[in-house]
């Protein structure tokens, strides 16, 4: 364009100079013929060769000015032109700069027309370098590196996060392969990989040597699929997600709190170690392991107690274990162990009994929490592979029956499986399900043995025992379903039904005699433990009226002894009411006289147990005496229950012992049957009075 325009300054210049000197030319022939018209030619010859020499010199001078004149405009011409095309070389080397500076003014003419070009030209490319600088902001503070390649592999460009993730610069990539940035041992080669916009998984290497996962994307920049386009690589460094899912994998099978295998990861073990098994025809043997009385150490210590209960049984599993022993915890406080090569023949069951007793002696151990010596102990179901169950599931859920055994003959110690045990633990479970359903079913009654005074013969009052009733197996006795209960914290909602009822026939009792006596009802700890057990209770005798003296709350001396601070106040309350108190079961729990003389109790019931044999068993004899003899120092009420011969009874009047129950004044009896003995008895018909003559 530049040399177009000079062409055409040059070709302009030469065409007014030729028109100017053909002007003079002009302007000498019309002086001439003015000279001769002017002077005669014949007469006057020498003033006419004056004439035309004047002629001339004026001709001359008015071409010497008009060509002055000429010079000057062609001079101010050419120097505007020059101005003009010199501002556009100006602006042509500021764009090239990418300094857009202001646009040029157009004026008529060829220049004019090639300045509003330039400054079209100028417009568009500043729009463009506009969208390139925003493209390449985008691109700088993407997190995810971006390489750009031809359609022979070799990088072309690369954002920031490229170099931050590599380490390299991007003129120390441009020109090499992707390849080059790429662990092909781990990932291959991608320079032969066709895009395809799906995303992969690879590993780069970095400027020092440092392997790094990604996850990328490979395209066609452009969207065009031809085989020599450019390819775009969009890769994010998936390191922190790596850790996260081998964080994951490793909680989905490993125990957080003790470090040894889940559940889930322990029955998948079990599976390997079943199929080799099979595969050499050798046996399997499985320990399930419970806590005896966990629960106790987590109330009484706290949860932080109980994780370090968890991490010493683990710690101790797999110090008296072999090292190859796979050891996992299966719930709460349950653990499980496989022992490969044990089996049910009289040399393997030998060893079987010796490494379950070393498990149990090391786990009795006292440890120390929270500056306290604990002492624990566990109980031990143990079934074998293939005798007791072929698979993964019912050898677990064997050994889990043994356990069950275990923990119901006292715990601390270990049973073997056997399949009658199935059949205990369905039964429980049927058990456990129709019991929740018991009260929409209205199922549960209550029934009460009556207490008699010694001395008089006379009915003092009874105590109240809650029965299942189940209309395909009949009469439930509690000891079935009361620890089922206590289990799943339906004897919170049992016992506060209960007492409701008691309340309820009381308000009946009262109508028809004037003392229907004092009626006993057992209590649980788990009711003990509720917060507004007081003002429930107090509730429920407003609601019907009835005196608390005319109720006496039965507690063990095993709930009793559970918090002692705690109980001392919560009886105190109970008291205040106006509510008796009586320790059950006395003589079977562990409660001694100083911490008895706290506790605001007025009646002590001797166990069953030592009552059985009162009358034949020294040992027995000596025991009850002594528990009368201190009830009668301490001025408590004594009721020696469970008495069914005639010779017991005999011998708890000797003893002085104020009130007796049992089978042998008839079974529990309805609350119907109970207002009609009380109703005899103020009549003097009843028949039970003889035997106290």
């Amino acid at each position: 364009a530049r040399s177009r325009n000079t062409l055409e300054f040059r070709t302009m210049i030469g065409c007014i100079i030729l028109r100017i000197t053909a002007l003079a030319r002009s302007v000498c022939g019309i002086s001439l013929m003015l000279a001769v018209s002017i002077f005669p030619t014949a007469a006057l010859a020498q003033d006419t060769t004056d004439g035309i020499e004047m002629s001339f010199v004026l001709v001359e001078i008015f071409s010497a000015l008009i060509l002055l004149f000429s010079g000057v405009a062609i001079w101010i011409i050419a120097r505007n032109q020059t101005r003009r095309i010199r501002e556009l070389k100006r602006e042509a080397e500021k764009l090239r700069d990418a300094d857009f500076g202001e646009p040029l003014r157009v004026q008529p003419g060829e220049l004019g027309e090639l300045a509003a070009v330039f400054n079209d030209m100028r417009d568009k490319l500043k729009a463009t370098t506009i969208s390139r600088d925003y493209v390449d902001s985008i691109l700088a503070s993407m997190n995810d590196a971006i390489i750009v390649t031809g359609c022979d592999g070799k990088i072309k460009r690369v954002n920031k996060a490229t170099s931050h993730m590599l380490g390299y610069e991007e003129h120390e990539l441009i020109g090499m392969t992707v390849d080059f940035v790429v662990n092909t041992r781990k990932s291959g080669t991608l320079v032969d990989q066709k895009p395809s916009g799906v995303p992969r998984e690879a590993f780069f290497e970095s400027k020092f040597g440092e392997s790094i996962p990604v996850s990328f994307t490979c395209s066609f920049l452009g969207g065009t699929e031809a085989e020599t386009g450019d390819r775009i690589y969009a890769a994010q460094n998936i390191t922190e997600r790596r850790r996260a899912e081998k964080r994951i994998r490793y909680l989905a099978r490993i125990d957080a709190l003790t470090k040894i295998p889940n559940r889930m990861q322990f029955q998948h073990l079990l599976q390997r170690c079943i199929a080799r098994a099979r595969r050499g025809a050798k046996p399997l043997c499985i320990f399930y392991i419970d806590i005896d009385a966990f629960k106790e150490i987590n109330d009484t210590f706290g949860h932080l107690a109980g994780d370090t209960t968890l991490e010493t049984v683990a710690e101790r599993l797999s110090a008296a274990l072999p090292d190859d022993t796979i050891i996992g915890r299966l719930a709460g406080d349950e653990f499980a162990v496989i022992l490969d090569g044990l089996g049910p023949d009289e040399h393997g069951q030998k060893k079987t009994d010796a490494l379950a007793k070393r498990l149990l002696s090391r786990l009795a151990d006292p440890f120390f929490v929270q500056g306290h010596e604990v002492f624990m102990t566990a109980s031990l179901g143990i079934a074998y592979y293939p005798k007791d169950a072929p698979n993964v599931i019912d050898l677990i859920r064997n050994a889990d029956a043994a356990l069950y055994h275990a923990k119901k003959s006292g715990g601390n110690v270990y049973s073997y499986y056997e399949p009658a045990m199935n059949e205990a633990a369905v039964e429980r479970l049927m058990t456990k399900s129709k019991l929740k359903r018991s009260f929409e079913r209205d199922e549960l009654l209550v029934h009460y043995q009556p207490k008699y005074n010694l001395e008089t013969g006379e009915v003092f009052g009874a105590e109240a025992l809650v029965r299942w009733e189940l209309p395909e197996r009949g009469m439930i006795l509690p000891s079935d379903f009361i620890p089922i209960a206590e289990e799943t914290n339906l004897i919170i909602e049992i016992g506060e039904w209960v007492l409701d009822k008691v309340c309820e026939d009381f308000r009946i009792w009262q109508r028809s005699v004037s003392s229907p006596g004092r009626v006993s009802v057992n209590l649980s700890l788990k009711q003990l433990r509720q917060p507004n057990f007081t003002r429930r209770i107090s509730s429920i005798l407003r609601s019907y009226e009835v005196s608390p003296t005319s109720l006496e709350l039965e507690i063990t001396e095993t709930t009793l002894m559970e918090n002692p601070e705690r109980t001392i106040r919560l009886l105190d309350q109970l008291y205040a009411l106006g509510l008796h108190l009586a320790i059950d079961d006395f003589g079977t729990g562990y409660s001694s006289l100083s911490a008895l003389q706290q506790f605001p109790i007025s009646t002590l019931k001797i166990d069953k147990s030592f009552v059985r044999h009162v009358s034949s068993n020294p040992d027995d004899a000596t025991i009850v005496s002594t528990i009368v003899q201190m009830g009668r120092n301490l001025n408590m009420d004594v009721v020696a229950e469970g008495v069914e011969s005639e010779d017991q009874l005999a011998f708890l009047q000797k003893l002085g012992c104020t009130y007796v129950q049992g089978l042998l004044f008839g079974d529990p009896m309805s609350s119907d049957s109970y207002l009609e003995l009380l109703l005899a008895q103020a009549e003097g018909t009843d028949t039970h009075r003889a035997l106290f003559a």
